[in-house]
């Protein structure tokens, strides 16, 4: 009686619940998500630090809640206006210190503490791959849900569209729009958002293509539901593990070209990147200063190999054929 009570909870258990208790198991792939969740609450107190000193120097709009205003005052009370933001402080008489108790990371060439530059470079970085997202992948699952669901002449265009995209060098079209775009993260941000969608646009349409057989399909097509509606309400839902395996896997490599950008003076100019913090310190290895290079390369190394190994367990999680082949 109790085994087909638990064969009847593993059939009702639904995907996604299906999906976290195989991750559950595995330990490598909860040490990334762990890795991945602590860089996160570094990026986003790196974005707290970063516009407190930015939020404070502006007159207070218009149009902010009373709330809004109440913490405004209060930064101000703490008299950080004007004042640089600890990782842009200067300070020559402590330049090239090694790791120490006051500075856990040692600071670079300019006194700077490399601990506080490499929070924000991980607030960068973060910026980066979900602005990016955001952009890449409606573009991808938009035009992947309609060439794979009408076809013909539109499925043709769009397929040529995503051809042509694939045929260019991707770093030199992400460099060409970046430049026309300009320095800074806005270039990024367009460059990289508009040039990685073509990889979850195969993966939508062939996905659409094989939805749109099916039963329930035919079903909501019979009781009248438009092209639309069937595409966006009933196929998306249902092919919405694509995109989240695809996130997790785009993610670094999003990271891996602003780092490469920034490293070749495209990227973000007057803000700390791991970029920059690897072209800057990459002349003084040979006198010794190895710290800013080391930390900032296991930061990289250490966020791009949690999300790659965190992708590769999503994809066995919400693989539907392993869970028919348990059941």
């Amino acid at each position: 009686m109790n085994n087909n009570r638990l064969e009847k909870a593993e059939a009702g258990r639904s995907l996604w619940a299906d999906a976290w208790r195989r991750l559950k198991k595995d330990r490598l792939a909860m040490a990334c998500l762990w890795i991945v969740v602590l860089f996160t609450l570094t990026a986003g107190y790196g974005e707290i630090v970063y516009w407190r000193y930015r939020i404070v120097d502006a007159r207070t709009p218009a149009f902010l809640v009373p709330a809004q205003k109440v913490m405004i005052k209060i930064l101000r009370a703490e008299s950080v206006v004007g004042k640089e933001p600890a990782y842009q402080r200067q300070d020559l008489n402590h330049q090239y210190e090694p790791p120490s108790w006051k500075h856990p990371m040692g600071t670079d060439g300019l006194g700077r503490d490399v601990f506080q530059r490499l929070i924000q470079g991980a607030r960068v970085a973060f910026l980066v791959g979900i602005v990016t997202s955001f952009i890449a992948i409606p573009i991808g699952a938009v035009l992947g849900c309609m060439a794979g669901y009408f076809g013909g002449k539109l499925d043709d265009f769009i397929v040529w569209l995503y051809s042509t995209f694939a045929c260019m060098p991707p770093l030199l079209f992400i460099l060409a729009v970046a430049m026309v775009a300009g320095k800074g993260l806005l270039g990024i941000y367009l460059g990289i958002g508009l040039t990685t969608w073509v990889g979850l646009c195969r993966l939508i349409r062939g996905e659409t293509m094989k939805h749109k057989e099916r039963q329930y399909v035919q079903a909501a097509r019979a009781i009248g539901a438009g092209d639309f509606r069937i595409m966006f309400k009933h196929i998306l839902p249902n092919v919405f593990h694509v995109i989240i395996i695809s996130f997790s896997l785009r993610f670094p490599a999003a990271i891996g070209t602003e780092v490469i950008m920034s490293f070749l003076g495209i990227g973000v100019q007057d803000q700390p990147s791991w970029g920059l913090m690897i072209s800057n310190a990459r002349l003084r290895l040979w006198y010794g200063v190895w710290w800013e290079m080391g930390f900032t390369t296991l930061a990289i190394l250490a966020v791009v190999l949690a999300f790659n190994l965190l992708g590769d367990a999503l994809r066995d999680a919400l693989d539907p054929r392993l869970r028919t082949t348990e059941g």
